[in-house]
């Protein structure tokens, strides 16, 4: 198994060569339910007297990514406080805004954690806008949680792998009609000193749009069944490599446990 990695930012692209359609979709499935991230649980509204009902305004503040240390959190079912509630499992956020001279806009920025790290990714999240006269004041309790409980624990916006793309032109059956350079949507194809080139394969989105138009039958599309793109846009909780690292280790974690099951049958 190899892997070449093409984007490492807050979007994430690398080829993993080597594996089976299982294992890649293990992989993905992993990064998206087994990595965990923190999340407003709950929240004490102790005052609100803004346009929404508590309960939306409390959903619009678990939607908010906030940077997770796991070095200082444990997911609450391990604690040892059982999940109760306490500093190693959960970390609580104030917010009191008061709309006084005029209309404001309550953002993410006006979240601030107890801890002093555990800040939103992006400070200009809108969460409610404010009349004059208008207030809130309240107390979020943020945990770890896992994907698989709900979509606010997830650390992606988006996983998806796809295979490799394998595009393959007869030069002695094209015609150099450029009826696939015109008809690809992902402008994979060029012609260049009297040929059919492909510019980037990875683009290709196997639609097979080029096969379909070329009146010669000289092009062929087809995909490396041991081979995958994967791509994820990271919200910004956790550090891609992190993420990555986290979701095979849960895949790990999870092989043993079934090992060991298994060896007690």
């Amino acid at each position: 198994m190899s892997i070449e990695i093409l984007k490492f930012n807050e979007e994430v692209k690398f080829i993993i060569r080597g594996i089976s359609p299982t294992i890649a979709n293990t992989i993905r499935r992993a990064i998206l339910t087994e990595v965990p991230i923190l999340a407003v649980d709950y929240a004490v509204i102790i005052e609100n007297t803004s346009v929404l009902y508590d309960e939306i305004l409390v959903h619009r503040l678990s939607l908010i990514p906030l940077k997770t240390d796991l070095e200082d959190y444990v997911l609450p079912e391990k604690c040892e406080c059982g999940g109760v509630g306490c500093n190693r499992c959960q970390v609580r956020l104030y917010l009191e805004v008061e709309a006084k001279d005029g209309p404001v806009l309550v953002q993410s920025s006006h979240l601030i954690p107890e801890d002093g790290k555990s800040f939103p990714v992006k400070d200009n999240i809108p969460i409610v806008k404010l009349e004059k006269g208008q207030k809130i004041v309240l107390e979020a309790y943020a945990r770890l949680g896992l994907g698989k409980e709900k979509v606010k624990w997830q650390p992606v916006a988006a996983c998806a792998y796809k295979y490799f793309p394998l595009v393959k032109v007869d030069e002695a059956k094209c015609s150099l009609c450029g009826e696939c350079v015109e008809n690809c949507p992902k402008k994979v194809l060029e012609i260049k000193d009297n040929k059919v080139i492909i510019k980037n394969s990875i683009e290709c989105s196997l639609c097979r749009e080029c096969e379909k138009v070329c009146p010669e039958n000289a092009i062929r599309v087809e995909y490396d069944d041991t081979t995958f793109i994967f791509r994820f846009d990271n919200l910004g909780a956790l550090p891609s490599d992190v993420i990555v690292l986290k979701a095979l280790e849960a895949i790990e974690n999870k092989a043993a446990e079934l090992k060991s099951l298994l060896s007690k049958s």
